[in-house]
């Protein structure tokens, strides 16, 4: 006696056109804020510790100002610092950190112009597919 069995499978799977290319503008928008951020944030622990005068012979302030006067070469000498005694307000700095902000802002918008598609409408993707089974007792 033969016993004959269709055994179908269907399988839905849903496709977003693009996806990849979206995934890959969030991640580097957001690589682009992260590196900024942290830039601007160091900019702004050096003007505070300028203001109260942090002694520059201390390690992690030595670091922090060396690393900090790589960005703002190009800024120094541009606005005066009002000084009194050991602290300073590096207002050349102040405009370091909006420029930089501006720079990343325009980076973002770049990236995002460039490489962003729109969400298309999703595709419904559906696969049947069937096989004989032959069984015999």
């Amino acid at each position: 006696m033969t016993n004959e069995n269709r055994v179908s499978e269907v399988r839905t799977s849903q496709k977003e056109p693009e996806r990849e290319q979206r995934i890959f503008t969030f991640k580097a928008t957001q690589l682009i804020w992260l590196l900024f951020g942290v830039l601007e944030a160091l900019i702004a622990l050096r003007i505070g510790l300028m203001l109260i005068g942090a002694n520059a012979g201390s390690p992690i302030v030595a670091m922090i100002y060396g690393f900090t006067a790589l960005f703002l070469f190009p800024f120094v000498g541009l606005i005066g610092s009002p000084a009194v005694g050991n602290m300073a307000l590096e207002l050349s700095s102040l405009f370091a950190m909006l420029l930089y902000a501006l720079i990343a802002w325009g980076l973002e918008r770049t990236v995002w112009l460039l490489f962003y598609r729109p969400r298309g409408p999703v595709v419904d993707v559906t696969e049947t597919t069937t096989s004989d089974h032959h069984t015999t007792p």
